[in-house]
């Protein structure tokens, strides 16, 4: 008789396997060049076309979630909340910004639509530090 397959490790690798690619990504291709790479003037211009109010903010907001939140999800740490946020800027990025356009040149940003919204239903999983917290505190 086989002994029944224990899925909880691999539940928690495939959680790092999407964790990871999706913060380290959105991090540095996204909200790294926007902060620090001279592109928020022309962001937050076409945050103001889209018709948000106080462009700047929403601007600085979703680079914010982009850069911050994508580091936090790698490491995972305030995981949810974190994805959260990046799912919000990838609503924003794949249906106003990029409305209209056909579904591959909006593949990137569904593509981490769904990974994050992944990633804000599982939570972290065993390999981050959301993880090491829970263990320190019981």
């Amino acid at each position: 008789m086989m002994k029944p397959l224990n899925e909880q490790p691999l539940l928690d690798i495939g959680r790092l396997i999407l964790r990871v690619p999706l913060g380290l990504g959105i991090t540095w291709l996204h909200g790294y060049p926007k902060i620090f790479g001279g592109r928020m003037e022309g962001f937050t211009q076409g945050v103001s076309e889209m018709g948000f109010p106080l462009p700047a903010l929403f601007a600085w907001m979703a680079a914010l979630s982009e850069f911050v939140g994508g580091l936090l999800v790698a490491v995972g740490l305030g995981t949810r909340l974190s994805a959260f946020l990046i799912t919000s800027t990838m609503v924003v990025a794949a249906f106003v910004a990029q409305s209209g356009k056909p579904i591959g040149d909006r593949e990137l940003a569904l593509l981490y639509l769904s990974s994050s919204i992944g990633i804000m239903l599982l939570g972290a999983g065993a390999y981050s530090l959301d993880a090491l917290i829970a263990k320190r505190k019981s």
